[in-house]
């Protein structure tokens, strides 16, 4: 995997990003965005424990479609939102698992960014430090954050469709159709990921709140702001008088609630925020 560096000023308001030590990969962005940065660091300084809210944005810099993103191929007659269902699994499990699958092979080449690798030395950088995601690809882990809190569950991963137990693919049952089943209690496995209409895991939105609540600082990263309850994690940290930074190329409901906006992509802002930690500027 190329190594990335970070960003360097190369004029009034352009920039280059090293891969490798020889390929270079230039953007532009505003000059303002380092003023920003400079006050982020300040008030990062004492920070002992820091939340990571991170949305689709994120892993779209990875080449990972978002939901709503049109289907391809076969799948572009479906509608996405009628497929991820407990209705539509229950109507035709091979239907949605054979979407599934063919969403899971969509992801299966797809790497950290960046921006995944930066959140990842960040948990370096604090006693306390906690990644929050509405995603639901594992990249964060796989680039190597240590603490990961799934609201939407995982993608890869599989669950009994009626004890809800996590079920590795070997240890499954096939079915006479075919299809993977609890090896417990003979239920279809389905997909570890929250279908329209299902609440969120309890456990981890818990302890979503929890952390927000007690935070000294939280990122609001590549998120729309808009999807609940996640959208709520943000106002109930300023409430508890964190420092609130929103990481996000376009303005969103929660711009007006931050104490720090940088205008960019998490891939861009985020190694710079590391840098100048490390270096404690």
């Amino acid at each position: 995997m190329p190594a990335v560096g970070i960003l360097r000023l190369i004029s009034d308001d352009s920039f280059v990003l090293p891969i490798s030590g020889q390929y270079f990969c230039f953007c532009t962005i505003p000059r303002s965005i380092f003023a920003r940065l400079q006050s982020l660091i300040s008030n990062l300084k004492s920070a002992q424990r820091v939340v990571a809210l991170t949305g689709a944005g994120v892993s779209a810099e990875s080449g990972v479609p978002t939901f709503r993103d049109a289907q391809t191929g076969l799948w572009a007659k479906y509608d996405p939102t009628q497929l991820a269902t407990a209705g539509a699994f229950a109507r035709d499990p091979k239907l949605v698992w054979e979407w599934y699958e063919w969403r899971r092979a969509q992801r299966r080449d797809t790497q950290p960014n960046a921006g995944h690798f930066a959140l990842a030395a960040m948990a370096k950088l604090f006693p306390a430090f906690v990644i929050v995601t509405q995603n639901i690809d594992g990249l964060h882990q796989r680039a190597g954050s240590p603490d990961v809190i799934e609201l939407h569950g995982n993608l890869q991963r599989n669950r009994c469709s009626h004890e809800n137990v996590i079920i590795d693919r070997a240890q499954a049952r096939t079915r006479n159709d075919g299809l993977l089943a609890c090896p417990r209690c003979g239920a279809y496995l389905r997909p570890d990921v929250v279908w329209f209409g299902e609440t969120l895991p309890r456990d981890a939105l818990e302890r979503a709140f929890a952390e927000t609540t007690r935070c000294d600082a939280l990122f609001t990263i590549g998120t729309s702001g808009i999807v609940e309850p996640a959208a709520s994690l943000p106002r109930y940290a300023k409430r508890a008088g964190a420092c609130v930074v929103e990481i996000n190329p376009e303005e969103t409901p929660l711009s007006a609630i931050a104490d720090v906006v940088v205008r960019g992509k998490s891939g861009e802002v985020l190694p710079e925020i590391v840098e100048r930690l490390e270096k404690g500027d």
